[in-house]
């Protein structure tokens, strides 16, 4: 018979682990600090924050911008649309196609909440020296384009 080696995994130095846990957290974090206020999830705030950029977006497009899977991303837009900060429109030229945008109420929202969470990026970001920072941002593109090739 034999012997099979057997590799553990130590979740703690497993970097998808890690990121995925510290993502977690951030994302928590900042939601914590808008939910009550504003009555809003993470993934809703993530949906508003890609249309608070690109305004007119379709669900899937949303889904490529924020990394949320669909169903995620259609339970926050109809939160959304719900709460009246996001109007669905059919599209002018597609018909099978809807487009997003935020609403008169939906952009107030979301410019009372950008530069929170401005500010909360900088006091998360405060942790870090500049050399830090300028390597953390070269770290982080290089695993994204990494990501993109497994």
């Amino acid at each position: 018979m034999q012997s099979e080696l057997r590799e553990t995994l130590v979740l703690e130095a497993f970097l998808p682990y890690r990121l995925s846990v510290l993502t977690n957290r951030v994302s928590s974090a900042l939601s914590e600090r808008y939910a009550g206020e504003f009555s809003m999830s993470a993934a809703e705030w993530r949906v508003m924050a890609a249309l608070g950029c690109s305004d007119g977006l379709s669900a899937r497009e949303v889904c490529i911008r924020t990394a949320m899977d669909k169903v995620q991303v259609s339970r926050a837009v109809a939160g959304l649309v719900e709460s009246g900060r996001v109007v669905r429109r059919t599209d002018a030229e597609d018909g099978r196609v809807t487009r997003l945008t935020l609403s008169a109420e939906g952009r107030t929202v979301y410019e009372e909440i950008v530069p929170r969470a401005h500010n909360f990026e900088a006091r998360l970001m405060s942790a870090l020296t500049a050399e830090e920072l300028e390597a953390l941002d070269v770290i982080l593109g290089k695993l994204s384009r990494a990501v993109l090739t497994l």
